[in-house]
C-alpha cells in the first residue's frame, strides 16, 4: 500500500460505488437490459443480495480507512487490508459462480475481474 492516493482513490470509487450500486438495486432503478441472465429467477435475486453484508463491510471497512487515514492514525492500514481482502472475495465469488453457469456477461464480468485485479495489486505493493 505505497501509493495512498491512488488507494484513496480506488476506496472511493468501490465503497461509494457499493452503496450506490445497492440503493440502485434496492429501488429496483436498473433497466432490465442491463440485468444479468435470469434476475427474474427468486434463487437467483437471493444469490445476489446475499452479497449486500459483505459489500456494505467492505465499503464500512474502506471509509473507515480513509477516515482513520486522514486523521494520521496508524491503523488506518489494517482497515484498508480487510476492506482490499473483502473486495477481492466478492469479486472471486460473483466470478465463480458464473463460471459455474458458463455465463458470460461483460457488463457483469468486468467489474468484478476489476475489483480481483485493484485489490490484488494494492494489496501486493510494498
Amino acid at each position: 500500500m505505497k501509493n495512498p492516493s491512488l488507494l484513496r482513490t480506488l476506496f472511493w470509487c468501490v465503497d461509494i460505488g457499493f452503496i450506490i450500486y445497492w440503493l440502485i438495486t434496492f429501488f429496483k432503478l436498473i433497466p432490465a437490459e442491463y440485468l444479468y441472465n435470469d434476475y427474474s429467477n427468486p434463487l437467483l435475486v437471493d444469490w445476489n443480495w446475499s452479497f449486500f453484508p459483505l459489500d456494505i463491510a467492505v465499503s464500512f471497512t474502506g471509509l473507515m480507512s480513509l477516515r482513520l487515514q486522514k486523521q494520521k492514525k496508524a491503523n488506518w492500514q489494517r482497515w484498508a487490508l480487510v476492506s482490499l481482502t473483502l473486495t477481492f472475495c466478492s469479486g472471486l465469488q460473483a466470478i465463480s459462480f458464473w463460471i459455474l453457469l458458463t455465463d458470460f456477461d461483460p457488463t457483469w464480468w468486468i467489474p468484478n475481474l476489476f475489483w480481483q485485479c485493484a485489490q490484488s495489486n494494492a494489496i501486493t505493493k510494498k
